[in-house]
């Protein structure tokens, strides 16, 4: 690491994004404070899929080969009509460069535990069950109350924590998240032998469904489709529901519906976004990941943007310059390519829920987007 005026920093939230950063910024040699809302880091989810930037990310922190031992890796992405009747197939672009996987599906849990493992071992400060309840920035520092009656001074306070962060408000910028107007289940389900990529089926009576790989016995099956009562959000024993709404899909997603138990655990949530303007700080306290750009999954880029800004934001703070300098040069290099990602997630949306839509290309949008990401971030 170079000569670095940034020695300590605090990390509020300790899911994808604040895990990557607390562990990139100790592997550079920073004292890092992770506080965490939950009573312990890692664990919970359902599949994900990571596309060759995230995994770019992941093995710059030295994680990538312990998720690659129970992930699934694959190049490419098909599309089928709801029958299963097949569309075309896309080849997945290198966007992680040579020498890594175009894509790969893991459990959510197991990529939370790994980054957990990391991060205790690299020697963070994990403060589990606490949360920050005061700012205080004095301009050379910023003085945080943590909520187990402690305080830090830190050089920088990151913020997190989520789609709903509450470093956003605390610091005062008035960004909400927003619905897009439809809704996600998600399932894990044992995986068909046919399955060897991502599939998407177009065409049904919902908005899309699809499934991706995610280890040589798992795939994660997902449906879409409007907004249903309230009551449905969460994880709930729904595989008798989630069964009933998937009907008019077939191929490999009808066989891995027709596998689903009655009571199978099911996740439905109603699909969001946020992005906020720049900038994305204020004074030493800035939000990254999804408390400053949370998209619809439309794209499977949400992990993959908030791990780019982990590494990337790690990277530019132990380069030499102060936090004054740092914090405008990482809005520059990334709010174009994180605004970009969002803003082509919202409109594949906005396709899928009106597909009449006059010009709608979703397959040349998609091939647009992924190809623009093969550039570093």
């Amino acid at each position: 690491m170079a000569d670095s005026p940034i020695r300590r920093v605090l990390v509020v939230g300790g899911g994808i994004t604040g895990s990557t950063l607390a562990l990139a910024l100790a592997r550079r040699g920073v004292h890092v404070i992770l506080v965490e809302a939950r009573r312990e880091l890692g664990g919970g989810g359902h599949g994900i899929t990571l596309q060759g930037n995230a995994l770019k990310a992941f093995h710059s922190v030295g994680i990538l080969d312990e998720l690659a031992e129970h992930g699934f890796a694959f190049d490419k992405l098909r599309m089928f009509r709801a029958d299963g009747v097949p569309l075309m197939e896309m080849p997945a672009p290198p966007m992680g460069g040579p020498g890594l996987p175009p894509t790969m599906g893991a459990l959510r849990a197991r990529l939370a535990d790994i980054l957990a493992r990391h991060v205790t071992a690299a020697g963070v400060d994990v403060r589990t069950g606490t949360t920050v309840t005061a700012i205080d920035d004095r301009g050379h520092s910023v003085v945080a109350g943590l909520s187990d009656g402690s305080t830090e001074t830190v050089d920088l306070l990151v913020g997190a924590d989520g789609i709903r962060s509450t470093v956003r408000s605390m610091i005062g910028i008035d960004a909400r998240p927003h619905s897009v107007g439809m809704g996600i289940w998600r399932v894990i389900a044992r995986r068909p032998a046919a399955m060897d990529s991502s599939g998407v089926y177009y065409g049904g009576p919902k908005y899309k469904a699809g499934y991706t790989p995610i280890s040589e016995e798992l795939c994660y099956a997902f449906l879409l489709e409007s907004n249903l009562d309230r009551s449905f959000v969460g994880e709930h024993p729904n595989g008798k529901i989630l069964k009933e709404h998937g009907q008019g899909y077939g191929g490999v997603w009808g066989q891995v519906r027709d596998s689903l138990a009655d009571d199978a655990i099911v996740n439905y949530q109603y699909i969001e976004a946020v992005l906020v303007d720049d900038p994305w700080f204020r004074g030493r306290s800035i939000v990254i990941g999804d408390a400053a750009h949370a998209c619809p999954p439309l794209i499977a880029q949400g992990a993959a943007m908030c791990a780019e800004d982990a590494v990337i934001l790690a990277e530019m703070l132990t380069g030499g310059d102060d936090v004054e300098q740092v914090l405008p040069k990482f809005m520059r290099r990334r709010l174009p390519r994180v605004r970009m990602v969002l803003e082509n997630s919202l409109l594949l949306a906005e396709w899928e829920i009106h597909p009449d839509t006059p010009g709608a290309d979703p397959g040349g949008l998609m091939g647009r987007t992924l190809g623009a990401l093969c550039e570093p971030a």
